[in-house]
């Protein structure tokens, strides 16, 4: 497809940013992203495939994506990710392919994963504790992920980026050991607050571990830290740096500091379904389309109206708040 005018919503955003993701199904059960019983998982033949995901991606850098991300469930679960890595890292005008990983499965994948082109990891790890380690994500599997992390390391990835969802009442022992552990090791750990993605409306407010309240543990157990200058405004993170030079901490605080007003992303599950956000409560069927015989030029069409219907934000602290019917590991992270 020919360069055409960038995906802008009638709030003026415009949308560069895409999460892909390649399958609902993981290997852990974090509370907060998935039921404890009763998950529906897509069936091979519901997931799009290689070639659908590719067409897709392609017909999002025509409009302007330059960034991607894939994300599951766990994506390292989908047989021969590394050919689909190979595939979208040669999409011109694509400037940047990421994923996001558990890394219980990294160790082995991550050297194919970077011969195909993919060099910045998230990983996601709560803590370092094995028994909390098990009682959040359900699965005995601190061990293999941490032998992960280190091999994405010795591999040459980076930046490696360490995503850990905060729980009030739960995790507040994990933000120091975390924070050292990203500072000895070269990795920015970000702290994020949990949301209502758990699939069985059991969030409330009370779960959450504020930025505020990560960031007096952190000044208090770890040092001081300020402000990074001339951060990015549209991205999700809000950066910090340490006084010592030793490192950054990262916050993603959807529920004290909404950013939805900065939002860039767009999302495509992994059954095909294009999301304005992460708490949409309407979806545009893209695999009908793909699957449908549509031209670039419709799917296109789709796209362009999907961005336009975005609404102003989640309205997460307000009564009108409404959490999607999907879960997390559904939706994609």
């Amino acid at each position: 497809m020919p360069a055409a005018p960038p995906l802008i919503d009638t709030f003026h955003r415009t949308h560069d940013n895409l999460r892909l993701s390649v399958t609902d199904h993981c290997n852990i059960r974090c509370a907060y992203c998935m039921p404890e019983s009763g998950a529906r998982f897509a069936g091979p033949v519901e997931i799009l495939s290689f070639e659908e995901l590719g067409r897709f991606v392609r017909i999002a850098v025509a409009l302007g994506v330059t960034k991607l991300r894939v994300t599951g469930g766990e994506p390292l679960l989908r047989p021969h990710l590394p050919a689909l890595i190979l595939q979208l890292a040669a999409i011109e005008g694509l400037r940047e392919v990421a994923l996001t990983t558990n890394a219980v499965l990294l160790e082995e994948q991550a050297a194919s994963l970077y011969r195909a082109g993919l060099r910045r990891l998230n990983v996601h790890l709560d803590t370092l504790d094995r028994e909390r380690f098990q009682r959040i994500t359900r699965r005995d599997a601190l061990a293999p992920t941490l032998r992960g992390l280190m091999k994405a390391r010795e591999t040459g990835f980076a930046p490696i980026k360490i995503n850990a969802v905060a729980l009030k009442g739960v995790t507040e022992p994990d933000v120091a050991p975390l924070a050292h552990f990203g500072r000895e090791h070269g990795f920015e750990v970000r702290f994020i607050e949990v949301m209502p993605l758990d699939g069985q409306a059991l969030w409330d407010r009370s779960r959450v571990l504020t930025m505020d309240e990560i960031l007096a543990i952190l000044r208090r157990e770890v040092g001081p830290l300020e402000p990074v200058p001339d951060a990015d405004p549209r991205a999700p993170e809000l950066r910090y740096r340490y006084l010592d030079g030793r490192g950054e901490a990262g916050f993603i605080a959807p529920v004290s500091r909404p950013f939805c007003l900065n939002c860039n992303r767009i999302r495509l599950t992994a059954d095909g379904k294009l999301r304005y956000c992460l708490f949409a409560l309407e979806e545009t069927d893209v695999k009908r389309l793909l699957r449908g015989g549509a031209s670039d030029e419709e799917i296109a069409a789709a796209l362009r109206e999907t961005v336009r219907r975005k609404w102003l934000g989640h309205e997460i602290n307000t009564a009108r708040f409404v959490a999607p019917p999907r879960a997390m590991y559904a939706i994609g992270g």
